[in-house]
């Protein structure tokens, strides 16, 4: 299990008026925090949950079944169920009522990453911490064939194409490949991107580019081919989440630097900066009619946003903890958010779309609770970086 550590120069703790001289810093992928002084004594502690403001909306439902951090979602076509992967190895198929289906699908112990359905709901693909790639099928709720084998470290990203004829993954090492799902073999050479980690990849609606992004701050858009067509240069931390419209012309982008941009993605024009989000945007997911984008970010927070006001509409949908992963059902009715606490919560978009405008006590509990979350941030030292994928413990 991976973390990160950082030098302070000097952390109050537990007892009043005490101050280490020194001590370092960890946060393991579950968000726990550990500071150790010089003199190996370990404090644990916990990020604060923030208090609900009174009248925000609830969620529909919480689903639990996960025992760690749930990295991504997907939602079927015919069924709208929720896909899930996690930390902890599994990955689960549940109604929007809540009900597991199945078996959890078991990926060898495996922190699973991320996933994608195929085009025509069929097939899952899924990226684990120790950089191997599996086929699902999805009625069989069993794999296919073997593991692929190619990446060093984690998988952070998949996509199909829209022919399903090959799938593009990304990882840690900084590459991304693409596979032909009928044989598990590579197609063409490894794309060596330059974002150091790929945290993001996408095909266009037509498949005839993809894009990805990462730890470098860079939007890279490739032809099928695996040529570089444009750099698209304008966030200042990494690059997390893409998205296309569907006619190709634009693409969305999430990043860590608590913003979301609409890019021409011909020429990598900026076409709009949507701020709100007090911590990093983890998450990007269009509306089935394009007209709203739906985010997930760290602090706590999914947030719908119109995309011809370029503002957002309603209450933000609040969460316990750190967020990860987003979904939207096919027929627009629902948002599925997962992250740390390993639940899926299941919100009603129509509920949000419906709340009145303007509604003025509902702002002023959304401002007092970020300007609240944005102190615990920064007491906490929280960094930009995102916690590595570990393996599931043993224990």
């Amino acid at each position: 299990m991976g973390s990160w550590s950082r030098p302070l120069p000097g952390v109050r703790l537990d007892q009043p008026g005490d101050l280490i001289s020194g001590c370092e810093w960890h946060i393991a992928p579950l968000g726990r925090s550990y500071f150790v002084n010089h003199n190996t004594r370990t404090t644990s502690w916990k990020k604060p949950t923030p208090e609900r403001p009174a009248g925000s909306l609830t969620p529909e439902r919480v689903i639990e079944g996960h025992s760690k951090c749930i990295w991504s979602l997907a939602c079927l076509d015919t069924s709208c169920n929720i896909m899930s992967t996690s930390e902890d190895g599994s990955i689960c198929q549940w109604t929007v009522h809540g009900k597991l289906v199945g078996k959890p699908w078991d990926s060898d112990g495996e922190a699973v990453g991320s996933m994608a359905l195929s085009p025509d709901g069929r097939m899952v693909v899924s990226g684990s911490a120790n950089g191997r790639i599996r086929l699902w099928n999805m009625q069989e709720g069993s794999m296919v064939g073997d593991p692929w084998e190619g990446h060093s470290t984690v998988v952070r990203c998949l996509d199909w194409s829209p022919d399903a004829r090959e799938i593009a993954s990304g990882s840690e090492d900084g590459t991304v490949r693409r596979w032909n799902p009928n044989t598990g073999r590579q197609i063409l050479p490894a794309i060596e991107t330059g974002h150091s980690w790929v945290y993001t990849v996408r095909y266009s609606h037509t498949g005839d580019k993809f894009a990805s992004g990462g730890m470098d701050k860079v939007i890279r858009v490739w032809s099928k081919d695996g040529e570089l067509l444009i750099e698209i240069k304008g966030h200042d931390r990494a690059l997390t989440s893409l998205c296309w419209s569907k006619d190709g012309a634009h693409i969305f982008s999430a990043s860590s630097d608590s913003t979301i941009r609409k890019w021409h993605s011909n020429n990598g024009e900026q076409l709009a900066v949507l701020r709100g989000h007090t911590s990093a945007v983890r998450s990007l997911c269009l509306s089935p009619d394009e007209c709203h984008l739906v985010s997930a970010s760290k602090d706590y927070s999914v947030r719908i946003w119109d995309l011809k006001a370029n503002q957002t509409v309603g209450d933000q949908l609040l969460h316990d903890d750190e967020l990860w992963a987003l979904a939207v059902s096919p027929d627009g009715k629902w948002i599925a958010s997962a992250g740390l606490d390993a639940k899926v919560y299941v919100w009603s978009l129509e509920a949000v779309l419906q709340q009145r405008p303007g509604d003025q006590s509902a702002n002023d509990s959304n401002t007092e609770r970020d300007a609240k979350l944005k102190a615990s941030y920064l007491f906490s030292f929280a960094p930009h970086l995102t916690p590595s994928i570990g393996t599931r413990s043993s224990t």
